[in-house]
């Protein structure tokens, strides 16, 4: 079974094809053994063998399975993007951690003119969003090399980052300001399991001109109810 977890979490990780030898490179494991295995989660559907090209990538098993669990998370959050939209008026998010970020499952939009428009599927950068750093503060990973900067505001410095990712998790939520879009501000907190776990991210996000460090304050505040709430309920 954790071998394939793992075979299942390099092809994720690759978002691409990957072969029988590179796979085993990666996780250690014997090519003899990786075929096997393959073979069987491709009889589940769970990956794919694209016989033009020999390399296997995740089926559509996965997807379903992926849906499957995230059903109850969005149901459970969606009333409450609706009244975090209808009190603070910009646009709330609901997100999922994957490996290296986290993504947008959900969303209500601003129903301002000028606003900040989210999108499905959406990916966090990890250290450059409120969302991207709360997924940092428990348990997140960045990817290796250079943080790429987006504006004069992000911060590239490692040690400067994990200063500020001590920071959200200590105080319990996260705000990034101008920090991936110059005129972009946002505030996010954890959605937590019962055993500690960070399932989902709920996030506040809008223009910077009216969405201000006040209004910011005014936000967290609400959040922190919203995602307890949520948390009790898993």
């Amino acid at each position: 079974m954790q071998r394939a977890i793992a075979i299942l979490d390099e092809l994720a990780e690759a978002r691409g094809e990957l072969g029988t030898n590179e796979i085993a490179r990666r996780t250690g494991i014997n090519v003899s053994t990786i075929s096997r295995i393959l073979a069987t989660l491709a009889a589940g559907g769970l990956v794919d063998h694209v016989t033009s090209t020999g390399r296997y990538r995740l089926g559509a098993g996965v997807v379903r399975l992926a849906n499957a669990a995230a059903l109850d998370i969005r149901s459970l959050a969606r009333p409450h993007l609706e009244e975090l939209r209808k009190h603070i008026g910009e646009t709330a998010t609901l997100s999922v951690p994957g490996e290296h970020e986290a993504f947008t499952l959900d969303f209500a939009q601003s129903e301002l003119t000028v606003r900040s428009v989210a999108e499905l599927g959406r990916t966090s950068v990890a250290h450059a969003t409120a969302v991207g750093k709360v997924f940092l503060a428990h348990g997140g990973r960045l990817p290796d090399g250079p943080l790429q900067a987006f504006t004069e505001r992000t911060i590239v410095d490692r040690g400067v980052l994990e200063v500020e990712i001590a920071t959200v998790a200590e105080r319990g939520w996260a705000q990034a300001l101008g920090e991936r879009e110059e005129d972009l501000n946002a505030v996010a907190a954890p959605v937590m399991d019962r055993a500690g776990k960070l399932v989902a991210i709920l996030g506040v996000q809008g223009p910077a001109v009216r969405f201000s460090p006040r209004a910011m304050r005014v936000a967290v505040g609400l959040l922190a109810e919203k995602t307890a709430l949520i948390s009790s309920a898993l």
